[in-house]
């Protein structure tokens, strides 16, 4: 959940937005008429206002501008800002011809009409894990593609776990027993994001998913173990308190500093970590209840779609690009700058061996699942009860079976 693995509470708003998107569309859906001549330029609207991403993006969005023969007009906005961005446009029909989109956000915008299949325009989904694909599908229809994706796993500090005698755990009761261990004094033995948005849930539903626990029904005894062991942690002071408002980058300052000898988050972090010459870290899977079952981690990443812009032409181009930014050339070069992972499956092995680091990443992507795959456009809803069960778990207003139902109920 790189860019959104930072969604504020105030996102889940455009939720009620978007449902009255199709009517603002119905009978309007062009942002130019039928095209008349040749195509020369395309806009594209993105959140990578960041580096590396920002450059990264961008110098792969003008060659595949290069190979189609368009020049790239590219706006990128900041990531809680896009959806009303696209709203805004849907209405005044000013569309981009090419539409970055967080996976999460891809079925609400699809269900509006806005986007055009991108079986349309014969684009392949060969080689694309199931996750993956369905990240990008609604209505058994692919609207985006998305060339890397992510997810989540453990990191751990190899100089204190040495120091503690502590092997990286694989099991609930060996993380407990490890973070235990490794608690002493300003130093805490695990740090996670729990704070009150999408990224508190995002950063849960490896310990949930793995259990067995479904977001279609979060009042279940497997989704309350698993808000049992976060609540342990808590309590007991082996995961600070303050990491009810932490974002992760705050917990991957915790890491860097020494004062979490392990930590839940992503690939992107990485080359903070690698420009810490003190700090020897591995990166591990997120432990899972006992032996007998799977890490299960959401799937990270966003998806590049054609928006319904009305002008056939500019549609065909826009195709081109986001099949040009999904080759296999391109998906292995911003994985590698990006510290990302390649989403066809036939180049996942290669990047695994030539990038070790992100070995675990690649590893769990396999089994890694879309936010949305059950609930589409209702997983924004569902997953603000998700993260409010966790907040009043955590703060003793309800233990986590109570918090769970309540949550699940309200």
């Amino acid at each position: 959940m790189k860019s959104a693995f930072t969604k504020t509470k105030a996102a889940a708003v455009t939720v009620t937005a978007i449902a009255a998107l199709p009517l603002i569309l119905s009978g309007c859906g062009a942002s130019s008429p039928a095209a008349s001549g040749p195509v020369s330029e395309l806009t594209v609207v993105d959140y990578y206002n960041n580096e590396p991403d920002k450059t990264v993006i961008g110098d792969t969005l003008v060659a595949c501008g290069t190979e189609s023969g368009v020049t790239i007009k590219r706006e990128t906005v900041p990531g809680k800002s896009l959806i009303a961005k696209v709203l805004q446009q849907a209405s005044s029909k000013t569309l981009p011809d090419v539409l970055m989109l967080d996976n999460p956000d891809l079925q609400q915008i699809a269900s509006s009409g806005a986007l055009a299949p991108l079986s349309d325009f014969k684009i392949s989904t060969d080689n694309y894990p199931q996750g993956i694909l369905s990240a990008g599908t609604y209505k058994d229809k692919v609207y985006g593609l998305a060339p890397t994706v992510n997810t989540i796993a453990l990191f751990y500090n190899k100089d204190l776990l040495d120091q503690a005698g502590v092997t990286p755990p694989k099991t609930w009761d060996e993380l407990k027993a490890a973070a235990a261990k490794l608690t002493s004094g300003g130093q805490y033995g695990l740090a996670f994001d729990a704070n009150a948005t999408y990224e508190g849930t995002w950063q849960f539903l490896p310990f949930m998913w793995s259990n067995g626990g479904d977001e279609k029904n979060i009042a279940t005894p497997e989704t309350a173990e698993a808000l049992e062991l976060w609540t342990d942690l808590v309590k007991s002071g082996s995961v600070s308190s303050s990491a009810l408002n932490w974002t992760q980058a705050d917990v991957n300052d915790q890491f860097i500093a020494g004062k979490a000898a392990m930590m839940v988050n992503g690939p992107w972090q990485i080359p903070v970590l690698d420009k810490q010459s003190a700090l020897h870290y591995g990166v591990v899977n997120i432990p899972v209840k006992d032996s007998t079952k799977t890490a299960v981690g959401p799937l990270g990443g966003e998806v590049w779609t054609v928006p319904q812009t009305g002008n056939k032409a500019k549609q065909a181009k826009a195709a081109e690009i986001v099949g040009c930014m999904n080759s296999d050339k391109n998906q292995l070069a911003m994985a590698k700058a990006r510290n990302t992972i390649p989403s066809k499956s036939t180049l996942a092995a290669q990047f695994a061996a030539e990038n070790p680091k992100l070995a675990s990443f690649t590893e769990l992507v396999k089994t890694a699942r879309a936010r949305t795959g059950q609930l589409g456009e209702d997983w924004p809803a569902q997953a603000t009860k998700i993260y409010t069960a966790i907040q009043n778990a955590l703060t003793d207003k309800a233990n986590a079976t109570d918090a769970l139902k309540q949550a699940q109920e309200g």
